[in-house]
């Protein structure tokens, strides 16, 4: 399930990708099949070892392009152990929400990517978010959880602030917003609530048959209902005297 539209985010075998917080690697995975050189990057040692041993078996199973290549480690997203200007292309994607320094998240992504880069950057958005914190204290209120909530506006304006151009954004995940506020409204560790269970099931099936019924759906809800707000921008260039 990706977050990241890579119709608006184009990638070229070969460029330099850092999926910054990259959490269990879908976005990686997407970006080793695309041939780009990819760094996974996350502060759970869990989350390493798993995207790890799957970046293997891609390996293996042959599911990536010749000269690609992908490693998954450990890191601090506010400590960077990259030189400046170092990737073509950054996601971070639900990251920000859970990140005090927000600000100095940003700051570490633009000073690793390259003038002219892109990064790609979710968030949850406001009304399907504001929905969950009202259903669950326990939703937000544990450690390592969503400690803000963003506008658009908001996000766009961090970006900015961070020397960012952003050039396109939208919704995704429509179909997953009435699934938390399901969790959130029976209890967010409580996976045995019979709505809870159908509806999962539900999403499970889509995701592993993406028929064209639910992605008709989905595509039409995003504006209404998306779970996830995604903002793109791009690094300016250095301008040459």
């Amino acid at each position: 399930m990706l977050t990241v539209d890579f119709t608006r985010f184009p990638l070229a075998p070969g460029d330099r990708v850092l999926d910054l917080g990259c959490g269990e690697g879908r976005h990686a995975f997407e970006c080793y099949r695309r041939g780009a050189h990819v760094v996974a990057l996350d502060q759970n040692p869990k989350d390493v070892e798993h995207v790890a041993s799957w970046l293997a078996a891609m390996k293996e199973a042959g599911e990536a392009p010749a000269g690609a290549t992908a490693t998954a480690m450990e890191g601090d997203a506010l400590a960077l152990p990259f030189p400046d200007d170092s990737f073509d292309a950054l996601i971070v994607s639900e990251v920000m929400e859970h990140v005090p320094d927000d600000k100095g998240l940003l700051a570490e992504a633009v000073r690793v990517l390259r003038p002219g880069g892109r990064i790609a950057v979710s968030v949850p958005r406001y009304g399907p978010e504001r929905v969950c914190w009202a259903l669950s204290d326990a939703y937000h209120e544990v450690e390592g959880g969503h400690i803000r909530i963003y506008r658009g506006d908001e996000l766009l304006g961090r970006l900015r602030e961070a020397g960012l151009r952003p050039y396109g954004t939208h919704h995704a995940h429509a179909l997953h917003a009435p699934y938390w506020w399901l969790k959130c409204a029976f209890g967010v560790d409580n996976d045995k609530a019979l709505p809870v269970r159908a509806y999962h099931k539900l999403l499970v099936w889509d995701i592993m048959k993406r028929p064209l019924a639910t992605r008709v759906a989905e595509q039409a809800l995003n504006p209404l209902l998306g779970k996830s707000f995604v903002a793109y921008a791009t690094k300016p260039r250095l301008e040459h005297a």
